[in-house]
């Protein structure tokens, strides 16, 4: 989608409103679609870059957060990663996934990137160069796998 806005900020640096619309994004993805309940304000926000795309009105249509080294993994790493239904199918979550690269390589000077994937989306992600690490469990009900990119 063209007409999206990207953004990316620290925590302090978010608004009221831009919370906001981030934590109705991923509540509507996560625990509405996915029917998932799960601790979403898990402490790690705080320590998270946010990286998102908006709307004209505002609402977010994709978004990701972003850690440096030892905070999430010893790597840094990339996760809530997320596209509305509105976005889907037009190349806006592969779009997402090539910015929080690209930032992880500027920020944080380094290709090494741990994920935890929902195992649907497996191809997707060894696209851009993750490799399955053999690890699997279930988290919040959905089978995922931790990736590693180097």
């Amino acid at each position: 989608m063209t007409d999206l806005i990207w953004k990316i900020k620290n925590f302090a640096e978010l608004t009221v409103p831009e919370l906001y619309a981030i934590m109705k994004a991923r509540i509507d993805v996560f625990v509405v679609e996915q029917e998932c309940p799960y601790p979403d304000a898990d402490q790690y926000d705080q320590k998270a870059i946010h990286l998102w795309a908006e709307n004209k009105k505002g609402e977010v249509m994709a978004y990701c957060r972003i850690f440096g080294q030892n905070i999430k993994y010893r790597e840094t790493s990339v996760g809530r990663v997320l596209t509305t239904s509105g976005c889907r199918g037009k190349n806006t979550g592969r779009q997402l996934m090539k910015f929080a690269l690209e930032t992880i390589e500027n920020r944080f000077r380094t290709r090494n990137v741990r994920i935890s994937a929902q195992d649907y989306l497996l191809e997707f992600y060894k696209s851009f160069g993750f490799e399955d690490t053999g690890k699997k469990y279930w988290e919040d009900q959905i089978p995922h796998t931790e990736m590693l990119r180097q």
